[in-house]
């Protein structure tokens, strides 16, 4: 899940690093000096800049709240979280809507560096009219295992398949956005008996075809690393404060998403962005015949269109188009749940879980 999150800070990482040099040649010079060479009309430090001003103007640029207007991280509903231990394998974290006669199961596998309540807050309530939700926390994500072994994808696909049998759920709609593309398909080829579709949402089918995607992605995972350590907090309060800007009515969970957002163990975030640019399934993508819709982010900065087309036709997926970047579940949230609630119907029908009938009768997506 990271699209504008990812790309936001790339331009601020340039903008941070030449305030710096600008800084740096104050000290020698004695004065301030623009990135274009001339000197401004007012120094910095002057009598007539009311004190205190340019830490309030940081703060309004980064999305920062000020001193006492901080509230409690109060979450949007969700549904109920518990730890489920998988027996040989440790303990995860999920959110399950709970088990109903004759309703089958979608799992949730959520996107590099956030958790399954940060990427699907918005869909949860759609899809649990229909459909049993769970959503597990990967790796080091979230509230995620806690394991000192190395992350990889393959590990999170079996804590996945060590899930699906531990509650008896029978095969599932295996819905990956992002980092849970690749971990559904690995899910879908190594434990076939409990999948019974894929969604695929703002993902592709191998991240390392060129250099230049090998070189982005290890810069993403060191941005990303510095961000954890806390050497980018501004960064995710600039992309919290974009996330309200554009979509209102989520700003009173704001306090919520920054503390959500910020879960997570830095060295298992950074091997998980590391395992997916080394993930490529071209090689076995064939063997998976099961029914398939691809999501297609058509404004993505991240996985880009034409790679998620490749994945649909690898797949033999229909595509269902969504106006956006890569953050689209948190910024169009409308367009995402509903794009989501018609993708999983459609896999769920093609699949034989249920009937034409018994959507119609639930209302169709908008």
């Amino acid at each position: 899940m990271s699209g504008d999150r990812l790309s936001g800070p790339a331009a601020s990482v340039q903008q941070v690093r030449a305030s710096k040099r600008v800084s740096g040649r104050d000290r020698r010079l004695g004065r301030r000096v623009t990135k274009s060479g001339h000197e401004p009309t007012r120094r910095f430090g002057q009598r007539q800049r009311r004190p205190g001003a340019g830490l309030q103007t940081l703060r309004q640029s980064f999305g920062k709240p000020e001193p006492g207007e901080i509230a409690p991280p109060l979450p949007p509903p969700l549904p109920p979280g518990r730890i489920v231990l998988l027996p040989g394998r440790g303990e995860v974290f999920v959110r399950d809507t709970g088990p109903r006669p004759g309703v089958p199961t979608v799992l949730l596998l959520h996107g590099w560096t956030a958790s399954a309540a940060l990427n699907f807050f918005l869909c949860y309530a759609e899809l649990a009219q229909r459909y049993r939700v769970l959503a597990i926390d990967h790796r080091g994500h979230g509230r995620g295992m806690r394991s000192l072994e190395r992350f990889t994808l393959e590990d999170c696909a079996d804590d996945a398949a060590a899930l699906l049998h531990e509650l008896g759920t029978g095969p599932a709609i295996a819905l990956g956005y992002s980092l849970g593309g690749p971990v559904s398909m690995l899910l879908a080829h190594r434990h076939p008996e409990v999948v019974a579709g894929l969604v695929q949402q703002a993902t592709a089918l191998e991240w390392r075809a060129s250099r230049y995607e090998r070189v982005v992605w290890k810069w993403l995972t060191l941005m990303e690393a510095g961000l954890r350590l806390g050497t980018g907090e501004g960064f995710v309060d600039r992309a919290m404060a974009q996330a309200v800007r554009q979509q209102p009515e989520i700003a009173q969970w704001r306090p919520w998403l920054d503390a959500e957002f910020r879960r997570g163990l830095t060295r298992q975030l950074v091997d998980s962005g590391r395992a997916l640019s080394e993930y490529d399934a071209r090689p076995w993508v064939s063997q998976l015949s099961m029914p398939a819709v691809v999501c297609l982010t058509t404004r993505d900065k991240l996985v880009r269109p034409t790679k998620q087309r490749q994945l649909a036709e690898a797949l033999g997926a229909e595509v269902i188009e969504m106006t956006g970047d890569h953050d689209i579940c948190l910024i169009h949230g409308e367009q995402y749940s509903a794009a989501t609630r018609a993708a999983v119907d459609n896999v769920a029908q093609r699949a034989g879980l249920i009937t034409p009938a018994r959507v119609s009768g639930l209302g169709s997506a908008s």
